[in-house]
């Protein structure tokens, strides 16, 4: 296993985790997510994601389950959760100092634990203000609930804002942000946030490597059963896959799978290990619903080292994507 500091910071995590998003609570229960979470520390994975809004909950009780009968030295382990949709109530979600505070506590005896290490606000929150988040974070991190905390899908300008009222008034900014980025959805990650790697030392958690299991392959002749965008909670995800521009990302996947050929690895390792070739990617978290699963995603740290700038640029041909940016981190 590779291990990257987390943007600026002294931390290191793995650069492959493993998030617990739609399994846990979904497809699994204690056992299986054991199995799994046994895999991916066997592996070298030390970073495991969760959130509140995760099966309502029942994620985190699974992972502190997992976690007290796996009996793994804590201080080996990076465990991260998210704040913002908690519950039904007025209060229950968002990210006022109230929500921030309780969400946090619920969460913490949710997965029973006494501490995070990474703490999430899992959306922009337009209704309050960013300074009265920040301060509820930096009371979060001070209290010795989490260690540090972040963004997930906040705009550059969001975070610029965050961190500059954090410095301003002595309090504890923001230092890594969990976006989605794919060989399909790159602007965010590589331009956008491009001046804040730099000028910030952000880190990133980047989420959904295989772009919901489009990368896969296995939506290249329809929705199989029992595949993510089968199940009833992720139908919003099918709109993404049925429509013309679903129909033009599966034509690129159909064109990259003669090269994962090549390289004598799965579309889902290519697809992985393209992300890894990105440095400001702090770790790249994947998903399983099987150990096996887990082993497979893993073996995309060897297809990494084979991603020559020659079978990057003609990755780059395939997917005719790029971002405009006068630095992209390709180097090309």
């Amino acid at each position: 296993m590779e291990y990257r500091f987390l943007g600026k910071s002294g931390l290191k995590v793995s650069a492959l985790s493993f998030g617990s998003w739609v399994t846990f609570g979904d497809q699994m229960d204690v056992d299986l997510a054991h199995a799994c979470m046994k895999a991916a520390v066997d592996a070298g994975v030390n970073f495991f994601d969760n959130a509140e809004v995760y099966a309502a909950g029942r994620s985190e009780e699974i992972m502190g389950e997992v976690l007290r009968r796996a009996g793994w030295k804590r201080s080996d382990l990076v465990i991260s959760t998210k704040i913002f949709w908690g519950g039904p109530g007025p209060n229950d979600r968002g990210l006022s100092r109230k929500h921030v505070m309780e969400g946090t506590d619920a969460a913490l005896k949710r997965l029973g634990l006494d501490y995070v290490d990474l703490i999430f606000c899992h959306r922009p929150d337009l209704e309050t203000p960013i300074e009265e988040t920040v301060r509820a974070m930096h009371r979060v991190v001070e209290s010795g609930r989490a260690f540090y905390w972040g963004t997930s899908e906040w705009s550059a300008a969001q975070i610029r804002r965050a961190y500059d009222i954090a410095r301003a008034e002595h309090l504890t900014p923001p230092t890594m942000e969990q976006p989605q980025y794919h060989m399909l959805h790159r602007h965010r990650v590589e331009v956008e946030y491009a001046p804040l790697y730099e000028e910030i030392g952000l880190g990133t958690t980047i989420w959904s490597p295989l772009a919901s299991g489009i990368l896969t392959g296995k939506y290249n002749d329809g929705i199989p059963a029992g595949s993510r965008m089968s199940l009833p909670n992720y139908q919003w995800l099918r709109p993404h896959l049925e429509s013309e521009e679903g129909r033009r990302k599966i034509a690129k996947v159909k064109q990259l799978a003669p090269l994962a050929d090549e390289l004598d690895c799965t579309l889902a390792q290519l697809a992985i290990a393209w992300c890894l070739a990105n440095d400001d990617v702090s770790t790249v978290i994947t998903g399983a619903s099987r150990p096996e699963q887990v082993t497979e995603n893993m073996r995309a740290l060897e297809v990494a080292a084979r991603l020559t700038p020659e079978v990057l640029e003609r990755i780059e041909g395939i997917l005719d994507n790029r971002p405009e940016a006068e630095k992209c981190w390709r180097g090309m």
